[in-house]
């Protein structure tokens, strides 16, 4: 019999198996990365406070000027450099990158380049 994949559930089986390794400590917040079909988001995270320290996405006003779709490889591209320079802006250098379940390909390495040639060090 044909057995139905729930693929939300997959994708938060797959973030929490990743989550279990990666955690963001003040001295080395947690880069977090979404990827929806329409755009992609970058935050850096505190775990021990629980606060975002650093936002960026492809809905942001500076990226959205430069790249009409969100949801290509240059925009990821655009948000990991941006998000890098918010950071390095607050101070922070050193992140723990978080993938979010999504495998490392695509827009997702994109946007960790970006964040890597934007000056953070992973």
């Amino acid at each position: 019999m044909y057995k139905r994949v729930d693929r939300k559930r997959a994708a938060a089986r797959r973030h929490l198996r990743v989550r279990k390794k990666v955690f963001g400590t003040p001295d080395r917040p947690r880069l977090s990365v979404y990827r929806s079909l329409a755009h992609i988001y970058a935050q850096i995270v505190d775990d021990v406070s629980g606060h975002t320290l650093v936002a960026a996405s492809s809905l942001d006003p500076e990226i959205r000027q430069t790249l009409g779709r969100g949801s290509n490889v240059e925009a990821a591209k655009a948000v990991g450099k941006l998000v890098a320079k918010r950071a390095l802006d607050k101070g922070i250098q050193k992140v723990a990158f978080d993938r979010g379940g999504y495998l490392y390909h695509g827009r997702v390495a994109a946007l960790a380049d970006g964040a890597r040639e934007g000056g953070l060090v992973f």
